[in-house]
């Protein structure tokens, strides 16, 4: 009896004994291939918001954020210096024909195709879509020295309004399309040449002066159609036969600036 006891006992300690290391044990752990997947799929996300954010930024250069990225990584498109000779094709248009382009826009095909039309100019006209050259004389109505919170500077803008003949008889009267003409210049004094009632006279050979933004105002009671254009044909400027200044492409530029350039 005593020796079936202590058999018990001895069964009993060795079974404690037994559990207690299974008890012990460390719990099986994940393969290892488990974190190489899980690396491998968070690089792989990664990889591609990467590439999605970089198409992103280099196709949209005209958003200030995506602008200003490219800009302190070195990567701005550098502004062709244009003769008139090897200008992007684009066609010139009058008054009128600028007017009946652009007037009918709704808000939303104006704000996309702002969007396009500084795209084009910020990217050198790579896909010069919408690209137009403006034509005609234009009336001088205000004049100013661009500054540093401005669409690019050293230059001036023009504000002028574009003078139309009704009939070939007539004299030339005011037409409801007014532009702002800024010129990209490190002579500022040039500004001074140009006086209020002064006529600008504008071709797309040799000025090549295309259409930025488009934007439609209300002056003096009258909705007007306003153009905001550079001219991307650089060298000298000349003004009759007295006055000249040299233009040259900005070197940098905020394409976060309002338009237009004045005040109503």
């Amino acid at each position: 009896m005593c020796s079936a006891v202590a058999a018990l006992r001895s069964a009993a300690v060795t079974l404690r004994n037994i559990m207690s290391r299974i008890l012990e044990e460390p719990k099986p752990r994940r393969p290892a291939y488990f974190w190489w997947l899980l690396v491998n799929a968070v690089a792989l996300c990664f990889a591609v918001i990467s590439w999605f954010v970089c198409l992103d930024v280099f196709k949209h250069i005209e958003v200030p954020r995506n602008y200003e990225l490219l800009r302190k990584l070195h990567r701005l498109p550098t502004l062709q210096a244009y003769a008139a000779a090897d200008a992007p094709v684009g066609n010139g248009l009058g008054p009128k024909e600028l007017y009946h382009k652009f007037f009918g826009w709704s808000a939303k095909d104006q704000e996309r195709c702002n969007g396009l039309l500084l795209r084009n100019y910020l990217t050198n006209f790579e896909h010069p879509a919408l690209l137009t050259y403006i034509d005609g004389d234009y009336q001088v109505t205000r004049v100013r020295v661009l500054g540093a919170a401005d669409f690019f500077n050293p230059g001036f803008v023009i504000r002028a309004q574009a003078l139309v003949k009704p009939d070939e008889f007539a004299a030339a009267a005011p037409y409801p399309v007014h532009i702002e003409y800024i010129f990209p210049t490190a002579d500022v004094a040039a500004a001074a040449y140009f006086k209020s009632g002064d006529v600008l006279g504008v071709k797309k050979n040799p000025n090549c002066a295309a259409v930025v933004h488009v934007e439609k105002l209300t002056l003096d009671g009258e909705a007007v159609l306003l153009l905001t254009v550079v001219p991307i044909a650089y060298g000298s400027y000349q003004m009759g036969a007295v006055h000249s200044f040299e233009t040259k492409p900005p070197a940098l530029l905020r394409p976060g600036t309002t338009f237009p350039l004045f005040g109503n």
